[in-house]
């Protein structure tokens, strides 16, 4: 039989242990257990990196994991397109980058749509960790979901690249500068955003040309690819209207244009730019 002391240090020892082990089950996500999956929903594989895919308010949300989260849990997050041209996404995932997708097509970056990206942001930010400032990515009409949410959330944006992106919808789907249009697109245009006429459309002035103050003033810097030949969303209607303007408000914006080429093909040869400019804003150095 143990001594009485012994056993009264063995209770307190056990007690301590079960504590310890109480406050750390407490500070960790379940998710994060051995042998539990981080996401819930259907796993797959995505270019040798695992991706779940779940709901969110009814909306579909993918997240492919990097094999090593970087501090801080950094992310990119795509307006439209995902999976076209993955080389950035690929670097970025090497480098401990979550790679971010909601499924909201048709939206064409409406107040519907910003609400249901509220919703993921709220979700991948409380109960997963992601770090509060997500690095945007506008592909096309893309421009218009990352430039609105961005503009509605100035804080939470870590940066913004833009690939031959919309951000007037009077010039792309409306086609009333230089651009072909899409009257599907415009008329998808008119019922998302609720207008009860093409004027009450044209008069809008929340697009992403008009609405650059909020993010010139959180500071956050741009990066816009495009073609000089764009014949579908024109440069000079969009990126360029975007860059002025961004300038004036004492923005910091970059610009790379791509000589002779139209709407297609996206990206860079060598997406080295892109990849950098997204380390260089959004990536969270690690503690010495």
């Amino acid at each position: 039989m143990f001594p009485l002391r012994h056993v009264t240090r063995r209770v307190l020892l056990a007690c301590a242990v079960c504590l310890t082990a109480s406050i750390s089950w407490h500070h960790t996500p379940v998710a994060a257990a051995e042998g539990v999956s981080p996401f819930p929903g259907v796993k797959s594989n995505w270019h040798g990196f695992d991706r779940y895919e779940f709901p969110v308010q009814g909306k579909v949300a993918s997240v492919v994991l990097p094999r090593q989260a970087a501090s801080g849990k950094p992310w990119v997050w795509h307006g439209e397109f995902f999976g076209h041209k993955p080389a950035p996404d690929i670097a970025l995932l090497g480098k401990g980058f979550h790679i971010v997708y909601l499924r909201v097509p048709d939206m064409l970056g409406c107040p519907v749509a910003v609400a249901a990206w509220n919703a993921l942001y709220g979700e991948l930010t409380g109960e997963y960790g992601f770090s509060e400032k997500a690095a945007l990515v506008g592909l096309s009409r893309g421009g218009l979901y990352v430039y609105n949410w961005a503009a509605a959330n100035p804080d939470k944006v870590a940066c913004i690249y833009a690939d031959a992106a919309v951000c007037d919808f009077k010039s792309w789907p409306g086609g009333k500068g230089k651009g072909k249009g899409s009257p599907r697109d415009w008329k998808l245009v008119m019922e998302r955003y609720g207008f009860k006429s093409e004027a009450e459309a044209l008069a809008y002035d929340k697009n992403p040309v008009d609405n650059l103050a909020p993010l010139a003033k959180a500071g956050v810097p741009l990066l816009h690819v495009y073609g000089d030949a764009d014949d579908v969303v024109p440069w000079d209607e969009n990126t360029g209207l975007v860059a002025e303007r961004y300038r004036k408000l004492g923005g910091s914006i970059t610009l790379i244009a791509k000589p002779g080429v139209a709407h297609h093909p996206h990206g860079l040869d060598d997406s080295t730019p892109i990849v950098e400019f997204i380390l260089r804003h959004a990536a969270k150095p690690r503690p010495e």
